[in-house]
């Protein structure tokens, strides 16, 4: 299936989502991996995290790069390395100069039948989850409930898995050892509606402010969070 949607978040940041509806045989056969790709796709015990994995590198060829040109550091973050070629092609994509030294960032996120990837010239982290009860059943254990309060049923779980992406998404562009959920980073109120928030990551004597987007697919809810710079 060719990718499924494609949500300009600011002009320079895109986010990319693909629904997958191939067998493992169909993604696998479509996507070139490097060797350590291959190693980590067998290593994968569920075949749904090998399609979300394959699905990503589909992404990846849809907008020009390739599994060879994702890295991961140290802590796990994924980056891009691109040759001059592909840098030229995304930096005019994102319209960036062409001779500027602006990084191009990158965030993954996979959950049952999504696939998604964001694309931005500033750091951000993106989470994908699909509602469950779940959320809601350990809403206490990391985040502030009586943001919950006067909902229904199923808004307390939309927010509930809300607020979770937040919390994930602000992680994955600190990716910092001993960062906790509750105790560090903290969301201010907010309305589903509005499809934005702020939150604010209070960790090793230091207070970081993030701008948060969100919205819903299908069954499911996509959270990216940006460094408020200003």
């Amino acid at each position: 299936m060719p990718l499924h949607k494609m949500i300009h978040l600011s002009d320079k940041s895109k986010l990319y989502l693909w629904k997958i509806n191939e067998s493992f045989e169909e993604l696998f056969s479509q996507v070139q991996l490097n060797d350590s790709s291959i190693e980590r796709l067998k290593s994968m015990k569920s075949e749904s995290h090998q399609k979300g994995f394959l699905a990503v590198r589909m992404i990846l060829q849809h907008i020009g790069c390739s599994d060879f040109d994702l890295f991961y550091d140290e802590f796990g973050k994924p980056h891009l390395k691109l040759e001059d070629r592909r840098d030229r092609t995304l930096k005019a994509t994102y319209h960036l100069p062409p001779t500027s030294y602006h990084p191009i960032h990158i965030s993954i996120s996979h959950s049952h039948e999504f696939s998604a990837i964001a694309i931005s010239d500033e750091s951000i982290g993106i989470d994908i989850e699909i509602l469950k009860e779940k959320a809601l059943k350990i809403a206490p254990r990391y985040m502030d409930v009586s943001h919950l309060e006067s909902l229904s049923t199923v808004e307390k779980i939309k927010k509930a898995t809300v607020v979770w992406g937040i919390k994930e998404s602000i992680f994955k562009i600190k990716n910092e050892a001993g960062i906790s959920f509750p105790d560090h980073i903290f969301e201010m109120p907010f309305s589903f509606e509005d499809k934005k928030a702020f939150a604010t990551l209070k960790f090793n004597n230091k207070e970081e402010k993030f701008n948060i987007q969100f919205d819903s697919v299908e069954e499911y809810i996509f959270v990216c969070a940006f460094e408020d710079t200003v």
